[in-house]
This record gives structure tokens, sequence and C-alpha cells, in this order.
């Protein structure tokens, strides 16, 4: 591999090393100095040196790749988390500190083989959606593909860092989109994790019961693969939350929610158009467009900066901005401040409204298995900003604001170009623990939208998966079938519709004795066996026990063979439940049974 063509998705890299083509040390080093082309963005807060990551490569030299999922991937670090031996300043200087140990979720990225390339700029503490608000040495923030136009913020320099091709992935945070829509503005992928999926002990609080690190990538499947690393517990953060044991899959024919017409805000036409282009993608993949009530949504964001979720941004920099009020940007503490005057009963008050406003909103759930809207209604130049702080910045979080407050999953995928150049964003969400749901789903969007990476020449690699995490497939093959009597014990329980198949040919089928309902009984006989059509539905793993309990005698549930070799959990028959039963093999399955009656 030429090392002035570096291509850092996860795949790629990996086959680098594992072939020895190249090594940690090398791509590090053509980092480093690619890096300085584009010093102009004013991405970095904090590039780190060679002698900061010395421990790191020595570390890698003594490791193989086959034994870290992350060996040698380059990261970048939002400089509001910590890692140890670089200085935290939240784009604030006298804020700076350095701590002696890494964020949480750094230390797990460092675990498995990871290298952080240093800390991103971002918009100061966290407050805000544009990415110009860091005062110099750092300056604003400047879009990978039009430098004069915003990047996004919180997180812009760690989105800018992906974008333009200096690091795999990177880390920002989360608390009112600050992960998607700089996301959207520099071509990438932004996840939105489940709030308390990714510990946030060792990150800067903005509103601590609120925050979530986010993940910057440059494919769904690569988000994955990071999320699942970065999601390992840490016993020492309250915020963090178990994962279930069983997660709601998301259809393969789903049903999307969409706000009505009037609901939605656009910019221009040129970005409704882009909107309805994802839509007819997401249909054509298997959605069932669902026209939903949408101002629960836009009640509860008003919330967050209208109510007294502010008080928790003047808490975490209370001693700063009452004794060194002038440390932090005018924009950022006229903001800030509003956060000392709430009460008690202000904070009640608006707890009170945001339980009724999740209520209705959880509504939708019964109606859509996810939600679509556009991240932004659109993007604007630095200067557009700059003339007009606070009002374009509060435009950009219409459909950001309410996610965290509505504890819901969300990620960002490029929606296409406008005519200008300039990327933005779709944004699918669901509930809580849907992350990886919703990534399978992007994976197969991400590819329809755009055709490049970032804004590099990289073309796209997002590949198809499967979102198995927290649930079991179960081969079915008679009365539990689409449409059939007992398949409402599989859709009672969250339960979808996989794949249609066959079974490999080495089964015989029984009409039990007994019913109705009228049940086969399926036998495994590699002598006389013939293939057999059948069902695999994908239950929440916490739903597959109580299926168990109700099946009767004969049958249980063992492992099945399929036609291309696979075995998964499905109906089988004992041998005791061909007593009195007709044999029906003949007749090409259950409802081919049916058929003949």
């Amino acid at each position: 591999m030429n090392t002035t063509t570096i291509n850092l998705d996860l795949p790629s890299l990996r086959k680098a090393y594992l072939s020895g083509e190249q090594t940690p040390a090398r791509v590090i080093a053509h980092l480093l100095e690619r890096a300085r082309e584009f010093d102009h963005h004013n991405l970095w807060i904090h590039r780190a040196t060679e002698a900061e990551l010395a421990p790191y490569l020595e570390r890698l030299a003594h490791s193989r790749p086959e034994d870290l999922p992350l060996y040698g991937v380059p990261f970048a670090v939002k400089d509001n988390i910590d890692v140890a031996g670089m200085d935290t300043t939240a784009a604030c200087e006298a804020y700076r500190y350095r701590p002696e140990r890494h964020a949480a979720v750094v230390a797990a990225l460092v675990e498995a083989g990871a290298i952080p390339l240093g800390k991103t700029n971002l918009d100061q503490f966290a407050t805000g959606l544009v990415g110009t608000r860091s005062p110099e040495p750092w300056g604003a923030c400047r879009n990978s593909i039009n430098p004069d136009f915003v990047s996004g913020g919180s997180s812009s320099g760690s989105a800018v860092a992906v974008a333009l091709g200096l690091v795999s992935f990177a880390l920002g945070t989360d608390t009112a989109g600050s992960g998607r829509v700089p996301a959207a503005f520099n071509n990438l992928i932004g996840l939105k994790p489940t709030l308390g999926r990714i510990s946030v002990r060792g990150v800067v609080p903005a509103c601590q019961s609120l925050d979530c690190v986010s993940i910057f990538a440059r494919s769904a499947e690569q988000a994955r693969t990071v999320l699942q690393v970065a999601s390992a517990p840490n016993a020492e953060d309250p915020w963090q939350k178990p994962e279930p044991t069983g997660r709601r899959p998301i259809p393969h024919r789903f049903r999307v929610g969409v706000p009505a017409d009037d609901q939605l805000t656009f910019d221009t036409e040129e970005a409704r158009q882009l909107f309805r282009n994802n839509l007819a993608d997401l249909q054509a993949l298997g959605g069932e467009p669902v026209e939903i009530d949408f101002q629960p949504f836009l009640d509860a964001a008003s919330l967050l900066y209208e109510g007294p979720w502010v008080t928790e941004r003047y808490l975490a920099t209370r001693p700063l901005i009452e004794q060194q009020p002038e440390a932090l940007l005018p924009v950022t503490r006229s903001i800030i401040s509003q956060g000392a005057t709430p009460s008690a009963a202000d904070a009640f008050a608006a707890q009170y409204q945001l339980r009724k406003l999740k209520a209705l909103a959880d509504r939708i759930w019964e109606q859509a298995d996810l939600v679509l809207t556009p991240t932004t209604p659109g993007i604007y130049t630095i200067e557009a900003v700059n003339a007009d702080p606070v009002t374009l910045n509060s435009r950009l979080g219409i459909y950001t604001n309410f996610m965290n407050l509505l504890d819901y999953s969300a990620v960002s995928v490029p929606a296409g170009f406008l005519a200008n150049g300039l990327p933005l964003g779709c944004t699918l969400f669901a509930p809580a623990f849907q992350d990886e749901a919703l990534l399978a789903l992007a994976a197969r969007l991400h590819p329809h939208t755009v055709d490049r990476v970032g804004a590099l020449t990289d073309a796209l690699d997002s590949p198809p998966f499967e979102a198995t995490e927290g649930t079991i497939d179960v081969l079915v093959c008679g009365a539990h079938l689409s449409g059939l009597p007992l398949n409402h014990q599989l859709t009672d329980r969250h339960g979808t519709l996989i794949e249609t198949t066959e079974t490999a040919p080495a089964y015989r089928m029984y009409l039990l004795d007994g019913g109705p309902p009228f049940r086969p009984g399926l036998i495994r006989d590699t002598e006389a066996g013939v293939a057999l059509p059948v069902e695999i539905w994908r239950l929440p793993a916490d739903q597959f026990g109580s299926f168990v309990d109700g099946i009767p005698a004969p049958l249980g549930i063992s492992k099945v063979e399929l036609a291309d070799g696979r075995w998964v959990s499905g109906f089988i028959c004992e041998p005791i439940g061909l007593e009195g039963a007709r044999d029906i093999t003949s007749l090409g399955g259950w409802r081919g049974y049916l058929a003949s009656q």
C-alpha cells in the first residue's frame, strides 16, 4: 500500500497490518505529516507529539493485529474528553487541566489497540451546534468540504478529522445534536447512542443528566465496531445504564414515521427535495411511510434551552463563570448564565411537562418502528453565523434537541449534496438501545445517498449487516408461519420475519394428532428427508423464554439445518409424537398441506 493513499477504513487498515504492508508507526507518521496540510481548518486543539504517541506504538510492537480489534487504528478525541497526559481545555484556556488517566471510553478503545492522534476543537464547553464558538488561538473550525461554511458543532474538529482522512473515527459528545450536526455537514455517519450506553466518566459535563459520547465514522458498519468496544461497562460511572437482555428488532418490512409536511422546516426547496429522496430510498429498502404528529418532539426540544436544563450547564462551569466570567466567550457566557436563575419549582414543573410530552411522543412507536427527519434544515456560512449567532445556532437544533430528553437512539446518515457541493444529513431515530438496529438500516441507506467518504475521493464501503445483538432467531414451520393462527405468539413478542427459506434435504413432516389448532411435527431423517419451506423469525432475547415455555409436547426447540448449511434454533418433534401422526412430507410443507384441505 502506498503511504500517500492510505485508506483508513477499518477493514482496509486491518488487512494492511495483517499482510505487513503497513505498520502503526508508518501510518501514524504519515497522518501527522498530512495533518499539517489542514491547519487552516482549525480542527485541532492539541495534535499529539511523537513522544506522546510513543507508548501506544511501543505497546503495539509487542502485540499482533489479530489479537486486538482496533489494532493500530488512529482516532481523534473531542477536547472535553480526557486523554491521559494530554491537556483538556473544553476550548477554554482558563479551564485547562492535565488528566492523569483516560476517560473510560478512551481507555476501552486504547485497550483494544486504537491510538489517540490528538484533541479536537469544539464549541466552548460543548455549547453550540455551529463549530464557530472557539476562541483564539484555535478559532472557528472550518467545514472539511468548503472552509467558508460551518463545520457543525459542538464536536466540530472530530467530524472534520474523519472527513479529511486524518483518523479512522473520532469521539464527540452529543447533548443536543453535537454528534449529528457535524456528521451531516461533513458527509459522515454520526451515531448518538442511547443515553448511558457509553460511559461518560472522564467527560467534562455539559448537561450531566443528558450527556452522551458520540461516534463519527466512515460507515455504519465501522461505527458499530467502535460502539461495541466503546460500550465497555465502567463501575465508577453512575450515569451508565446496563444493556437490556433483549432488543426490539426493526423488521425488514418496517414502518417509518415521517412528520407532517407543515411540521417540517427547511431552508431551501433543494434541502426539502434531498429529504424526499431519502424517504424514497427508505421505501425502496422496505419502509412504509406513516405520517406522525411531530409536535410533542418539537415541544420537548424547546425545553432544553428555554427550560431549567440550562442550569446543568451553569453547574458544570460555576466556579469559572462566577470567578472569571471573561474567560468564556460572550455568546457562551450569555447562554450558560441563564442557568443561574431557574428555581427548584421551575425544575420540577419542567420535569412534569417533559413526562407528559414523552408519553405523547412514545405513542409513535405504536404506529412506527423508527422515525425519519432531516438532521438540520440547512447549512450556513461562517459569516452568516457570526452575524446572527444565536438564531442560526438554534435553528440547527430543531431536529436534534429533543433526542436525549426523550431517551431515544439516533444516527445521522449522509443525505446527499446540495448544488453548492455542501452535504446535508437525514436522521433515523428509534427507542433506546436500538443503536445497532438503526446502524444496520443506515448501512443499507448510505450507499443510496452518496458514493464517497467525507471530503475525500475514497469510495464508500458500506457493507450490509444484520443487527442480532440481544435477539434470537427461531425457525417455524407450522401454525406459527405468517398469517396462521399461532403467528401472534411471535408478533406479540415483537418478533420480526427475517427470511423465508428451506431446510436442508434431511427432514420429514407429519400431521400430529389432535387440534385445533392443527400442528405439524418436523423430524430429521438424513436418509429419506427432503427440503421443506420454513420461516426464520427474530425475537428479543428476553421474550424467547416465555415463547418456548408455551410450546406443548411433543414439540420443542432444537437446532435445525438450513439449505445453505446454517443451523438455527427451531421447532422439532420428539419421536413419540409420531404415534397416530400422518406423513405429509410429499405435500411440500405446512402451507402445502393446508392447500390440500
